[in-house]
């Protein structure tokens, strides 16, 4: 079936579409299929702001929207918009927290695709990283969040899919080839110090640790520290480098125990490293700094001269229009009217197809840089030394920051305390851009160390069907061996985290 006549006259639901990918899959359907019949998104209300003004401000106001506002103007077909349903609620809760019954039954009744792209993506404040998350946060939207989608969705009755985005790096740190296979209820992985995963077990850690932090009268501030930290510990005792990747991997098991014996299609979606848009709806749109390109505005900036990498080590990184094509590919192919499993992952990515190493990026970031610097605070061009110096242990690393910068905040302290604190202003942001550089290293080593090849024969096999199947296949384009990475980088993903992401 075409993928655009597939899409017409169905009620699709949507949670996450506050976050980077749920956008872009909302968009497409917006601009490809304007006779789609009703497009219901999940919002969570805060004090600040209802579920029509998040909406209105944080999805339809941004700049990802203007292509497909201009169409509808020129087109007269400004009422497509009214056809996004704004949904109060949150996956962490039953019934996915929508209170209203008459809401809940009409989605029941109506809805033929779900897609839950909900996570705990929003990056953390000092290290522009969403894998530092608190625990029970995390562990409601990623995990939990899954089973309340599932459950959900077996109330749906006309439901054909149900798509779940997950991540690639579920798999942690593994070396080789990674297969696209699923996590059964209970898996760690190599290396656990804890053989099996009991999630209930895991909700009463959570649930005792915050009594005990309500009874000491912690301030919110000490809780979401102490969170942040159970989250990676326990992550770590069970073989997974951070909170994201361990709960979403739990999110996969809890989703999949509960798909057995439904009668709809479940596609488990695992991309890789996220980077901006390579083609639509323009090229270059992103959202914040996403994963690696924390590195690059500290590196542009001089913060970060050495860093824990191995040059070669591929770096798996695929675009976020690439992804959302996959999506619309994965869905319109396993619909309950095509012969197809009941249950697939795909990996999404480059790795297996065409791969780009962190020595690659390194080069080409810096190419960048020195023609096309960032400015300092007084607007000047902030001049490139030579490229980022890589190091291959923590052990190296830690020696660069004590030889570097040790001795000066040695100094700092003492002089603060002679001159009566006249340079704890200094001392303190000195002491927090170490703390910085300490905490971006361990956060990405699991990716600038990485040894695994993500296989993507799933993908592969859907990438050739849709080319066999559909006429518009250069409409959902996904196949990663068609992006020059230099090219890609210096005039598209760059540039777009300048003009998007810093802005």
């Amino acid at each position: 079936m075409e993928i655009v006549q597939y899409f017409e006259n169905k009620t699709v639901f949507i949670s996450g579409v506050t976050g980077f990918l749920a956008k872009l899959f909302l968009e497409k359907i917006l601009r490809i299929q304007p006779k789609v019949k009703k497009i219901f998104v999940l919002i969570r209300a805060t004090p600040e702001k209802s579920v029509e003004q998040r909406l209105h401000d944080e999805v339809m106001s941004v700049e990802l929207f203007r292509v497909v506002k201009e169409e509808f103007d020129s087109n007269g077909a400004g009422g497509l918009l009214e056809k996004v349903v704004p949904i109060s609620g949150d996956v962490s809760l039953e019934n996915l927290g929508i209170i209203e019954s008459r809401v809940r039954e009409e989605i029941w009744r109506d809805v033929d695709i779900i897609v839950n792209s909900a996570a705990t993506t929003r990056f953390d404040e000092s290290v522009s990283s969403i894998f530092v998350r608190r625990y029970d946060v995390a562990l409601g939207v990623n995990a939990l969040g899954g089973m309340h989608v599932q459950h959900f969705a077996t109330k749906c009755c006309k439901l054909k899919m149900l798509l779940h985005v997950s991540t690639a790096y579920v798999h942690g740190t593994r070396a080789g080839v990674i297969p696209e296979v699923a996590f059964h209820m209970g898996q760690t992985l190599p290396g656990a110090e804890i053989p099996y995963l009991d999630i209930n077990r895991e909700k009463k850690i959570v649930e005792e640790r915050l009594r005990q932090l309500h009874t000491l009268n912690s301030t919110p501030k000490q809780i979401t520290s102490a969170m942040k930290d159970l989250g990676i510990e326990r992550a770590k005792l069970h073989g997974w480098p951070n909170t994201y990747a361990f709960t979403k991997a739990m999110g996969e098991m809890m989703i999949l125990e509960e798909m057995k014996g439904k009668d709809y299609k479940l596609i488990i979606l695992r991309p890789t490293i996220i980077t901006s848009t390579y083609k639509e709806p323009f090229p270059g749109w992103i959202e914040g700094l996403r994963t690696l390109d924390a590195i690059f505005v500290a590196y542009g900036k001089r913060d970060l001269t050495v860093f824990l990498a191995d040059p070669q080590s591929i770096i798996d990184m695929i675009p976020g229009d690439m992804v959302v094509n996959a999506m619309f590919a994965a869905i319109a192919r396993h619909s309950n009217n095509q012969p197809s499993p009941n249950f697939i992952i795909y990996h999404v990515g480059s790795s297996k197809r065409n791969p780009i190493y962190v020595g690659d990026v390194r080069s080409i970031m810096h190419q960048y840089l020195r023609k096309k610097p960032f400015l300092d605070n007084r607007g000047k061009p902030i001049r490139m030394g030579a490229e980022l110096k890589l190091v291959s242990s923590m052990t190296s690393f830690h020696r660069h920051i004590k030889i570097r910068y040790l001795p000066f905040l040695k100094i700092l302290k003492l002089l603060n305390l002679i001159f009566c604190h006249k340079f704890e202003r200094s001392y303190t942001n000195s002491s927090r851009a170490v703390n910085y550089r300490l905490r971006l290293v361990e956060l990405y080593k699991p990716f600038s160390l990485f040894l695994g090849t993500f296989d993507d024969a799933n993908t592969e096999n859907l990438r050739m069907t849709t080319r066999e199947y559909s006429s518009s296949v250069d409409m959902f384009g996904f196949d990663p061996k068609c992006i020059q990475w230099e090219e890609y980088f210096i005039n598209t993903h760059f540039p777009g985290v300048v003009n998007y992401a810093l802005k």
